[in-house]
């Protein structure tokens, strides 16, 4: 055998290898996928078969009727003004306050900026009953508030990535818009936040991804049906008291899925721009 033949074979090992790998890490996608076809009857009975003989589109029909007559209109809606002013407010408040950090000298800018990379490091389930307390003293709960407030004091991890970024932009050009006669607002929104747009947008998917999947929060403050998201809509599939109908839910979960990979199939450039340049300089 060749050099070039040797070449050739490892080349095709590679790719035979990466496309079992990739087929191993999509099976469950593609298991849904095909299951939200099946009779509900079938779908478990069937579960070593990846698609249907006989495909039911009729899942899509009946499970976007919903429940008690709130389809899943009313439940995408409301994921949509949940996540798209959470997204708007988390990403405006890491953006003003990595600037703070990244360029504005205050006292113990250090001490803060440690206290709020701490803050990462604590789990949900530490801060889940005070928050919940908080914010029932507040007469928040089965509102969109508890959702939707927190983010616009910024969110740690957005913070530290576009503080990143904002690292790399060189300080000779905030000196030379203040001699052009800038003040730190025209610097902030006319020099800096038009350079750090690629993690800002990296952030937003982020955020966008987080909000769309987020359970346990809606779970926690919201009561009322019809102020449901796409995430906890999909539950009330799963009633211990009836014949769950798993055609419909799976096709109801297949659908979720669609806004994240348009998405970030749309804006991926965004997040491998925005990460690697943020690792650029510490």
């Amino acid at each position: 055998m060749t050099s070039k033949q040797k070449k050739l074979f490892k080349k095709l090992v590679q790719h035979v290898g990466l496309i079992l790998f990739t087929f191993i890490m999509l099976y469950p996608l593609l298991w849904m996928v095909g299951s939200s076809f099946k009779e509900s009857s079938a779908v478990f009975i069937d579960a070593h078969k990846l698609f249907p003989e006989e495909w039911h589109f009729s899942n899509y029909v009946e499970g976007w009727k919903g429940f008690a007559d709130i389809s899943f209109t009313t439940f995408y809606k409301n994921t949509f003004i949940i996540v798209t002013i959470a997204t708007i407010g988390s990403i405006l408040s890491s953006t003003v306050i990595a600037y703070g950090f990244a360029r504005i000298q205050f006292r113990f800018k250090k001490t803060w900026f440690a206290i709020m990379m701490m803050t990462m490091m604590l789990p949900f389930e530490m801060i889940m009953i005070p928050q919940y307390v908080m914010f029932n003293w507040f007469g928040w709960v089965d509102t969109y508030l508890p959702l939707i407030v927190p983010t616009f004091f910024g969110i740690p991890f957005f913070i530290f990535l576009i503080l990143q970024f904002m690292r790399t932009i060189p300080k000779e050009l905030d000196q030379a818009a203040r001699i052009d006669g800038c003040n730190t607002i025209t610097i902030f929104t006319r020099i800096i936040v038009p350079l750090v747009v690629p993690a800002m947008m990296t952030a937003a998917i982020f955020s966008f991804y987080w909000r769309w999947d987020d359970f346990m929060a809606p779970l926690l403050y919201l009561q009322t049906p019809t102020k449901y998201p796409v995430s906890l809509a999909l539950k009330l599939f799963s009633d211990p008291e009836a014949v769950t109908n798993w055609g419909a839910m799976f096709a109801m979960t297949t659908l979720s899925l669609l806004p994240i990979m348009i998405i970030f199939f749309i804006f991926q450039r965004y997040i491998v721009e925005g990460i690697s340049t943020s690792g650029l300089k510490g």
